[in-house]
């Protein structure tokens, strides 16, 4: 290469620099300026994944075994799981954490079908826990609400819950243990005492 067409390179690196720090990023198409925005979730989950003992599941859900649990038996869609848990967002802002423990469906929930559940990495996350275990779920935007914002829960965000399973049980047999509840209520009778 000639010695001008390497100083017009370098003239020209020189312009874009300025030209980016000057803000004229306005003046490029739409498509170039999307090409060129930084993913804030991606960027997230990227360094994230570099962590000690953080494990990516080939859907992208992210988690990390904080306490390990007794047994092999793990949650399935057919199951309502006892949780406690805590949600934040990746500014560490948390936005809903239990009370108390909770009984949270496993299933994710489908909006085609009218099903009710969680959303997807947080189905898929619970369902890696075996009872006593600890762990936390970083969720990027697909296996959460996306583009949608959900109350104090920005579009586009990672969600970073920690989630302490505490047991679960098949979702038909706490349906029977409600509709015996309801006969004896109707009955008059006390439900046993444990």
């Amino acid at each position: 290469m000639s010695g001008r067409f390497l100083q017009a390179c370098a003239h020209c690196a020189r312009f874009a620099i300025i030209f980016a720090a000057a803000g004229a990023s306005s003046w490029a198409t739409p498509a170039l300026a999307a090409q060129a925005a930084p993913d804030p979730a991606a960027a997230f989950l990227t360094a994230n994944r570099g962590d000690m003992g953080v494990v990516e599941t080939a859907s992208g859900l992210q988690y990390k075994v904080l306490t390990p649990g007794q047994g092999d038996a793990r949650p399935t869609d057919q199951d309502v799981a006892l949780i406690n848990y805590e949600g934040k967002l990746s500014s560490g802002t948390t936005f809903d954490k239990s009370q108390q423990p909770t009984p949270m469906p496993v299933v994710a929930a489908d909006e085609a079908t009218g099903r009710q559940g969680v959303i997807p990495g947080f189905s898929e996350g619970l369902k890696l826990m075996p009872r006593g275990a600890k762990y936390r779920f970083w969720i990027k935007p697909a296996l959460g609400y996306g583009s949608e914002a959900q109350g104090p829960i920005p579009a586009n965000s990672v969600l970073v819950f920690d989630v302490e399973m505490l047991d679960f049980v098949p979702e038909a047999t706490i349906r029977q243990m409600m509709e015996q509840q309801q006969s004896q209520a109707a009955a008059g009778t006390a439900p046993p005492q444990p």
